[in-house]
């Protein structure tokens, strides 16, 4: 699905034509979606991400499709490779106009038996590491004095029950109090903040998934649009969120989802079989 969507030739408005934006964990799956997303709207694209020959791969990928990007390797939870690597990005290219912080990973431990370790290293990365990456990115765009968007890549889990993710759920649903606090004290600088909410996406991790055949099931009869979503769909959003256009909207949660959320599970099941209202 990703290398599919990494092919498609869609035309975008060069709506970002001149402006460069960074995509943490911009190297696969949601990242790499909206680093093609945001590359063919006409931006330079910088990914941040651990992995070096996993980037040098997307890298090439995004190249085949003409979008000017390089890579740096960070680790948004340290908070020296992210000052550097921001410095590296505006030593470059001149400037840092778009930040979207979407490295992130969730992980499963029953509540009892989560120690504080798994706690911290959870919301260090979901959270801290927007943080960091956040603040590096608005103390260049207020210097330049041009402004910029800040985007955060949350998910459902964040105003939905996460059994056995408490501590990815509690991170994710911190970057909506960190969003929207940061929107308004950056107003004044034509900073604009704000977060998507992925749903149920194809991505690198599903594949892994032991029993996959009966999640997409599971899942599936839930989402009202048929289908898990792409990393392009998520970068569609990000785009939307990224373009100097949108210079009033901010401090906002878009939630991408096929409406996932807005069917109760009860109908659902009552909709997939056919069935219809309540």
């Amino acid at each position: 699905m990703i290398e599919k969507t990494l092919q498609l030739e869609q035309v975008l408005p060069r709506s970002l034509e001149g402006l460069v934006a960074v995509v943490t964990g911009g190297n696969r799956g949601i990242g790499l979606g909206i680093a093609s997303v945001l590359g063919r709207a006409g931006a330079t694209v910088c990914l941040w991400a651990r992995d070096k020959e996993v980037t040098k791969k997307a890298i090439q990928s995004l190249s085949d499709l003409g979008i000017t990007c390089s890579g740096y390797y960070c680790d948004v939870t340290d908070e020296a490779t992210v000052i550097k690597a921001a410095e590296d990005v505006v030593k470059n290219h001149g400037s840092l106009d778009i930040m979207i912080a979407n490295a992130g990973a969730g992980a499963r431990t029953p509540f009892l038996e989560t120690n504080l370790e798994q706690w911290d290293q959870v919301v260090r990365l979901n959270l801290t590491g927007t943080f960091l990456c956040f603040r590096e990115a608005s103390r260049q765009m207020v210097a330049q004095g041009n402004g910029g968007a800040l985007v955060a890549v949350s998910s459902i889990a964040s105003i939905h029950a996460a059994p056995t993710m408490h501590h990815y759920a509690a991170a994710k649903a911190g970057l909506g109090g960190l969003v929207r606090s940061v929107a308004v004290e950056l107003a004044q600088h034509q900073i604009r903040v704000n977060s998507v909410l992925p749903g149920w996406t194809d991505n690198h991790w599903r594949q892994s998934a032991p029993d996959l055949d009966t999640l997409l099931e599971e899942t599936t009869i839930s989402i009202p649009a048929g289908r898990w979503g792409t990393p392009e769909d998520i970068g569609m959003a990000v785009l939307y969120l990224a373009d100097p256009k949108l210079s009033y909207h901010t401090g906002a949660d878009l939630v991408v989802d096929g409406g996932y959320s807005k069917m109760p599970p009860y109908l659902a099941v009552r909709f997939a079989a056919g069935r219809s209202g309540y």
